[in-house]
């Protein structure tokens, strides 16, 4: 089911409310141009400035507008065990397809711990989930021993693997084969993590060009390397400017430039600083969303 190019969609904001009408439009875009499904609530999407509430209701408005066309992955994490499963049962309850859990962050918990933090909410939800290992935002990592040991449990269908280290993609894969599908977590190393066994990618720079990244996946998994390889280096330098800052400063910027969003970010994010703006509208315009 998580497999191919998934987006890690923002949340739109308009007068510091979520704008739902936009959200829906962003959502519309998204199948048209061909993407395999859709992440509301990850770190894109701003999950940790969110109310519950808010929280809630970007994962309910997105379940409505996709309507089973593709599936939908909510965020559903927290460093709360008690307020993930929370979080993850709400998502159930919506119509989600399955749930993408953070890490627990800034506790910093032993590999028993974040096992164990698992499998309390995929017991306790009994829904397909998928943990998000990402230590430069959690600073801990899942060590693929750990991975293996998740993957026994029926619930865990897929691990988001951002380490940066295609060594231990390579060892999740090698240690879990079949049991779950490795997705991306980085666009960077997108293909050469499908080289080595991953399935897919929840992708930030999908939110700019979603038909390039579904293309690529596409590509890869028909065989058709040579062309995987020239939509690699093509997203390339557009992957690097949705980095220039924190994600996902750059990322709703462009979408603002393009006029698909209002250009509104909560703090303790703000816009694009103006001495990376040329540099992001530059990219933007090389690429051709922006003339």
């Amino acid at each position: 089911m998580f497999t191919g190019s998934f987006v890690a969609l923002v949340t739109p904001f308009k007068n510091g409310q979520i704008c739902e009408e936009t959200l829906r439009k962003l959502i519309e875009f998204q199948i048209e141009q061909g993407i395999h499904g859709i992440v509301p609530c990850g770190t894109t999407g701003e999950s940790a400035t969110l109310t519950h509430e808010e929280h809630e209701r970007v994962i309910e408005i997105t379940v409505e507008a996709v309507n089973k066309r593709v599936p939908v992955l909510a965020g559903t994490g927290s460093n709360s065990t008690t307020e993930a499963i929370r979080l993850t049962k709400h998502a159930k309850r919506a119509g989600a397809d399955g749930a993408l859990l953070i890490s627990p962050y800034y506790n910093k918990p032993t590999q028993e711990g974040i096992y164990l933090h698992f499998k309390r909410v995929a017991e306790e939800a009994k829904f397909p989930i998928v943990p998000y290992n990402v230590p430069g935002r959690t600073s801990s990592n899942i060590l693929p021993t750990t991975v293996a040991r998740l993957a026994e449990l029926p619930q865990v269908v897929a691990i988001k693997e951002a380490s940066g280290s295609l060594q231990q993609v390579s060892d999740i894969v090698g240690l879990c084969g079949d049991k779950i599908a490795v997705l991306s977590g980085d666009d960077f190393v997108t293909l050469p993590m499908l080289a080595v066994g991953a399935k897919g990618v929840i992708s930030v720079t999908a939110n700019l060009a979603p038909a390039d990244v579904a293309t690529m996946c596409d590509a890869f998994a028909a065989g058709d390397l040579k062309r995987a390889q020239e939509l690699h280096y093509k997203l390339r330098p557009l992957t690097e400017a949705c980095f220039l800052e924190t994600n996902p400063i750059p990322t709703k910027s462009a979408l603002a430039m393009m006029g698909m969003i209002a250009p509104e970010i909560r703090l303790p994010m703000t816009m694009i600083s103006k001495a990376n703006e040329p540099k992001l509208r530059e990219a933007l315009t090389a690429y051709g969303l922006l003339r």
